[in-house]
This record gives structure tokens, sequence and C-alpha cells, in this order.
């Protein structure tokens, strides 16, 4: 694999980029940019009809040019315009998860926020780590399920106020088992229900 240096003013962001970028993760990219460099190349098209068309890495340069670089180390692929949208769409989405068991294992939290962590995401993974399966009564665990949702910080913090709000109040509800974050959320959703 050939890395290129190219210049950021020849490099054309694809029209159809899905990718977002929030100011702290704009400062996170910036941050990593100037303490290691860009050790992460931008993936250019080559092919006729694509030529210099990001495929892959549009926010490290869009970042890289606010710091004032004024070029990129590129990888170099010909592909078509249905190749680059997949591999575009591929580089995004398929990344894989963290494995939360291991960041609490090997690393500390201050360094985990400092990195891009917010403290939603540890105090929701905290949460999570110390429930334990209600006991059912006769040994079983067939009625337990996990929910896992997607949602944006501004979403969590309202759904963590409203979990407070109506564990505040479960005293004078009846609860279905030891979770109290279930219990809470089930209480909500009845409510919600019922108007």
């Amino acid at each position: 694999m050939n890395i290129v240096d190219y210049k950021i003013s020849d490099l054309i962001p694809a029209e159809y980029n899905p990718r977002q970028l929030s100011n702290e993760q704009h400062e996170q990219i910036k941050a990593s940019l100037k303490r290691f460099g860009f050790v992460d190349p931008v993936i250019v098209n080559t092919h006729e009809d694509r030529k210099n068309i990001i495929i892959g890495g549009h926010m490290r340069t869009r970042v890289a040019e606010s710091l004032g670089f004024e070029e990129v180390p590129c990888v170099e692929l010909c592909l078509n315009l249905d190749q680059e949208k997949e591999l575009n769409i591929r580089l995004n989405k398929n990344t894989g998860e963290f494995d939360f068991d291991a960041l609490s294992s090997y690393f500390e939290v201050d360094n985990l926020v400092d990195w891009g962590f917010s403290l939603d995401e540890l105090d929701l993974l905290e949460d999570i780590e110390e429930v334990k399966p209600p006991d059912l009564g006769d040994g079983s665990d067939s009625l337990i399920q996990t929910m896992s949702l997607t949602l944006s910080n501004d979403q969590v913090e309202l759904i963590k106020d409203a979990i407070s709000k109506a564990k505040d109040e479960l005293d004078c509800i009846d609860t279905i088992n030891e979770n109290s974050n279930g219990n809470a959320v089930h209480a909500i959703c009845r409510r919600f229900l019922s108007e």
C-alpha cells in the first residue's frame, strides 16, 4: 500500500458523505492531530470519473485544514461511484464496538473522558454493570430481557432525569424486579400508555 501526500486544496469531499461532526468531536480530532500528527491516512479515489474525491477521512481532513495543514497522507484507490459509496459507508459503519469490560479494566475514567468518551457513556456503563438479574423465584431468567438504545447526549440526559424522577415516586408503584432503572422505565411507560 502506497501512501501519497496530497494537497488538501486538491481533495474534493464526496457530495453524498453522510458523516457529521459535533464541536466536541472536532476538538477531539484536533487534540489527536496535535498530539500524534496525521497517523490515519485519508482514502482518495483515482478513478477518472471520481478523481481526488475523498472516500474516507472527510472529518480528519477538515480538522487538519483548520489547523493549517497543507497536505495530508492518502491511500489511493480506483473505484467506480457505486464502489466508492459502499466503501464510504463501510468505513464509517463497520467499525466495531468497545468492549466496556476491557475499558474499565485497563483504562482510567479520566483518560477515557480526555480521549473522547462522555461522562454519560461511562456513567451509563457503570449503571448497567451493577445491575444483577432479579430472582424470579423458580431460578429461571427466561423472562429477563436487556434492551440497548442508541441515543444522543441530550436524549440520555432527558431519560436519566425521567428515571431519577420515577425512582423518587417508586414507593407507591408496584415493583416488578430488583432493577430500579427497569422498574422506573416500566412505570414511565405505564403512565404514558394510560394517558
